[in-house]
């Protein structure tokens, strides 16, 4: 973790012309400081993540931080500190825009070209490691001890986002509504949200947000399974139901355990690991055990999320 994380920052900080790394914006060369630092704080989550008792915690702490990150940059940049925008050119912080911002542009391809970079790499734990606004629905569902399940009709409702996403920017496209207006809409679409995980999400311990609302969560785990990375449930599980009280995302339901497999809202962030007392849910990637399937995701998935600290504004 601690090696592709440092090469691969030390590529941006020779390649990239206008300095990514934060510190080099400051002081020269003070780059190389914020990439060893990046690349050790990967190596030491990548140590906690691999001990599946603290993957709930370390995940949770990391992804918080994360996301305090990320929205601190842009409140800094909003005060007038410019510095800390990737560039003048403002994008709404709500997820949705990943697909709407570009249809209502008809250009701008950076976020959904790095949206689907983390899908071939990690699949869906893009919604469980990297997405900045799924850490606020994790902390409002875990004032809930327990999780309890959905509706039936809520896994419809991501699809039917999406598909009013896309009409819609498509529809303010066509119509020349200007951009001030369009930024409003995707604003309130993120404000609706927000409103729904402090409604919703906390009062069922479930991330209703991420699993009901959100139409990149939708394409995540849907597009994601170009992944390798998969989760599987052993032929010997009892069905004890002891990993469905973990699981935020809906995705260990009876008929899941009884397939052998997550649903479809798994997003791989394996806090169901401890749960289960025989060890039967287990990550594979072919070729590899499943010791070393998930060595190799933990691996990859905090290479990339101390990428996403030290480049993501």
């Amino acid at each position: 973790a601690f090696l592709l994380a440092f090469g691969t920052l030390a590529l941006i900080q020779v390649k990239v012309q206008r300095p990514l790394l934060l510190l080099e914006r400051f002081v020269p060369g003070a780059g190389w400081i914020e990439a060893l630092a990046l690349a050790a704080y990967a190596a030491f989550l990548t140590e906690k993540l691999l001990d599946p008792a603290q993957v709930s915690r370390w995940r949770t702490r990391a992804w918080a931080i994360f996301s305090a990150v990320f929205f601190g940059q842009l409140a800094l940049g909003l005060s007038g500190f410019e510095t800390f925008l990737m560039t003048g050119k403002l994008h709404l912080p709500v997820p949705a825009m990943i697909v709407a911002g570009p249809l209502y542009r008809g250009g701008g391809l950076l976020m959904p070209i790095l949206f689907g970079a983390a899908l071939l790499l990690v699949g869906p734990a893009w919604c469980s490691h990297l997405c900045y606004i799924g850490a606020w629905d994790n902390a409002l569902a875990r004032t809930r001890r327990r999780p309890r399940p959905l509706p039936g009709w809520a896994r419809h409702g991501r699809l039917a986002m999406l598909a009013l996403v896309v009409l819609a920017a498509l529809g303010l496209r066509w119509a020349g509504v200007p951009g001030t207006v369009a930024a409003v809409a995707g604003l309130a679409f993120g404000l609706t949200g927000v409103a729904l995980m402090v409604l919703w999400s906390r009062r069922t311990g479930t991330m209703a947000h991420c699993i009901a609302f959100c139409p990149v969560g939708w394409l995540a785990t849907t597009l994601g399974r170009v992944s390798p990375f998969r989760m599987r449930i052993g032929s010997s599980c009892t069905a004890c139901n002891a990993c469905t009280f973990t699981c935020r995302y809906d995705a260990l339901r009876p008929e899941h355990l009884e397939a052998g497999r997550p649903g479809p809202n798994c997003t791989l962030c394996g806090d169901c690991l401890a749960s289960c007392r025989t060890m039967l849910i287990e990550y594979r990637f072919p070729g590899l055990s499943p010791r070393h399937a998930r060595a190799a995701f933990v691996v990859v998935v905090t290479v990339l999320q101390a990428l996403f600290l030290g480049v993501a504004r």
